[in-house]
């Protein structure tokens, strides 16, 4: 199978010059001034989901990412003696685990 290469190109292969607002910049032009901004036409409306996600994301970066009150009742537990170690639900949320992983 055979292709014949012209020298040309076809129509719809021909370079494009840029525009810039309705303007055509050229090679000699003038660009010591400012440039002129492009007027934008898109818009953007966020669903009540992303907006309550915006919401949740932004309470969840000011919240600490330790409990210290937590940290210190675990704490105090062990000292005293008084931290109950439940091995069935620990071997329950593993089990949960591994099958969120996939395993």
């Amino acid at each position: 199978m055979t292709q014949k290469i012209e020298g040309s190109l076809p129509a719809a292969a021909t370079l494009r010059t840029g525009t810039v607002a309705g303007k055509i910049s050229s090679a000699g032009a003038d660009r010591s001034g400012p440039a002129s901004a492009i007027e934008a036409s898109d818009s953007l409306r966020l669903t009540g989901e992303a907006t309550g996600l915006q919401t949740l994301q932004k309470e969840l970066s000011s919240a600490p990412a330790i409990d210290q009150g937590r940290v210190q009742a675990v704490r105090d537990a062990l000292q005293n003696g008084s931290y109950q170690i439940n091995p069935d639900a620990i071997a329950s949320r593993m089990i949960d685990l591994d099958q969120q992983l996939g395993g």
